[in-house]
């Protein structure tokens, strides 16, 4: 943890931008939740078929680390804007 600490020293977020990183999560929580239900519902209807089904579970893993990237892409910004 301190050989980190020296090549990328960590500066303390302001409170604003706790609170930017506290929405981008609830944004993007919220996004993951609404794809989970929707996707889960089209797995229901597909009746037990293991194509469709496992054509539906693999788009929603995708759908979940493409929100995922780009809620980290935007807390970076944020982060990265601190140490400036």
């Amino acid at each position: 943890m301190s050989r980190l600490e020296k090549s990328s020293p960590s500066t303390p977020l302001t409170e604003e931008q706790k609170k930017l990183l506290a929405e981008i999560d609830s944004e993007h929580d919220a996004r993951i939740a609404e794809r989970k239900i929707f996707l889960e519902s089209e797995i229901a209807k597909s009746f037990g078929d293991p194509l469709v089904e496992e054509q539906l579970r693999r788009q929603l893993a995708s759908e979940i680390a493409t929100i995922e990237e780009k809620r980290d892409l935007k807390k970076e910004k944020i982060r990265l804007a601190n140490s400036d």
